[in-house]
């Protein structure tokens, strides 16, 4: 996915919402964004979901539901979350947080357009061959 630069950001906030299901996230720009946990699933920076490299993304869907479960930090650059799904494997950088926020309009564009390319929608379980995760470790 193709993003304009992001500012050198550090959060001064961070807030898990289990109801509503949005990180929340402020940063010490003075930007805050509440980012759903299903657009955190469906962008996961992992390998799982981006591939290893162009092209070789695994388009999710049936994540409208996802919550977090636990959040680690990661040294100071970021946190991983484990997802209700299992899914934990993604190292959510600070500037990856901020994209996802600052761009989440045309991120659910984007991934809407890409469903419907597939046939799929929003809510349609895996497919069995992309739910297995990555086959190269």
């Amino acid at each position: 996915m193709q993003y304009e630069a992001v500012p050198s950001v550090s959060p001064i906030a961070l807030t898990v919402h289990q109801a509503s299901r949005v990180l929340e996230v402020a940063f010490d720009d003075g930007a805050s964004f509440r980012i759903p946990f299903e657009l955190m699933r469906v962008y996961s920076p992992s390998a799982e979901v981006q591939g290893h490299g162009p092209g070789q993304e695994v388009l999710q869907s049936g994540k409208r539901a996802v919550g977090i479960v636990a959040i680690e930090p990661v040294g100071h650059y970021g946190v991983q979350p484990r997802f209700s799904d299992g899914h934990e494997s993604g190292i959510f950088t600070w500037a990856y947080l901020y994209r996802l926020g600052r761009d989440e309009a045309s991120l659910w564009r984007q991934y809407e357009d890409r469903l419907a390319a597939a046939g799929r929608h929003r809510d349609a379980p895996m497919p069995l061959a992309a739910a297995g995760g990555c086959s190269t470790h």
